[in-house]
């Protein structure tokens, strides 16, 4: 495990952390949204809300990324059957031919980390970007999706050929044995940023269209949650946005999306993947809050995180 700054309780306590109303007490579970600051050496942060609409900071550093290049982005997050918390992230802007990965059980204490060498196979690889874990329930086992630019493999377009991406995947059931890495999608143009939902009758594929006169959020749609992907949409954000997060609030789902030029973030809520409503103006988001992924996490998770934070910030 890695060492901690300060001494932390290894079991999650009943009822600590900063006092809420009566209303959120009665929550169950809560929002939590694994995130990243500049510069990419500082590692893994979280934010937290009740209702997917106001967040808050919890001012901590609660994993410094040590493999790869030594940076953090794009961090990734789910939880398994297993009850771990499986993290992936970024290890660097070039050179890296793999992804960081390490898992905890509490999000505080963490594993060591490992590099996952996914690209390995391919040394002319330029990138591992953005890295996004997929639990797939049907099949009993995680989807991991990242960006890679192989120069000279696929039609070129308006990109470099340094700056040319396709998604590709593995697949695993423990994170220590891996498939095969694969095609997971070649539109004919550079795309980044893959992140998959299942929705109620189908898969869909929120990504980045990375081709310059682009750079916005789009869809496709697919019966499995590794594709063909089809029926891509036309862009649903501005220029300049991208790292897209999809979460089910309600009866809705919420499409959070980095508008990193201006940077902020955005938001938009849609019920069937096709009909999308801006919802920026009723979000709150912290200020320089980069992209990442959301879980649910239960209630008592967070007060333990609020406890490690106040406790780390009592003892500098």
């Amino acid at each position: 495990m890695c060492a901690s700054a300060i001494l932390v309780p290894s079991v999650l306590p009943n009822s600590v952390g900063t006092p809420l109303s009566h209303t959120n007490q009665e929550l169950n579970e809560v929002y939590l949204f694994a995130t990243f600051k500049e510069p990419e050496q500082d590692g893994l942060r979280f934010a937290y809300s009740f209702d997917g609409y106001k967040w808050t900071n919890i001012n901590w550093l609660f994993l410094k990324a040590r493999v790869g290049g030594g940076i953090m982005r794009d961090p990734s997050i789910v939880r398994g059957p297993d009850g771990k918390y499986h993290l992936v992230w970024t290890t660097a802007w070039r050179g890296d031919r793999g992804f960081g990965y390490a898992y905890s059980v509490d999000l505080v204490h963490w594993s060591e980390q490992r590099f996952i060498p996914v690209m390995e196979h391919e040394p002319s690889t330029c990138n591992t970007w953005a890295p996004e874990i997929f639990y797939d329930d049907v099949a009993d086992r995680f989807i991991i999706v990242w960006a890679s630019t192989i120069p000279g493999r696929f039609a070129l377009g308006v990109e470099s050929i340094t700056n040319n991406h396709r998604l590709f995947y593995t697949t695993t059931k423990d994170f220590v044995n891996f498939g095969p890495t694969k095609l997971f999608f070649d539109p004919g143009y550079s795309v980044i940023d893959g992140f998959i939902v299942r929705a109620d009758t189908n898969y869909v594929l929120v990504f980045k269209d990375n081709t310059r006169p682009q750079r916005n959020i789009r869809v496709a749609f697919s019966d499995s949650p590794v594709g063909p992907w089809e029926d891509i949409s036309p862009p649903l954000t501005a220029h300049l946005t991208e790292g897209p997060c999809v979460v089910r609030i309600k009866d809705q789902w919420i499409i959070y999306y980095d508008a990193y030029v201006e940077r902020r973030y955005g938001a938009l809520a849609t019920r069937d993947f096709k009909k999308f409503d801006d919802v920026t103006h009723m979000m709150h988001f912290p200020s320089g809050l980069k992209h990442g992924t959301i879980i649910k996490v239960p209630k008592k998770q967070l007060d333990y995180l609020l406890q490690v934070s106040k406790e780390h910030s009592m003892s500098e």
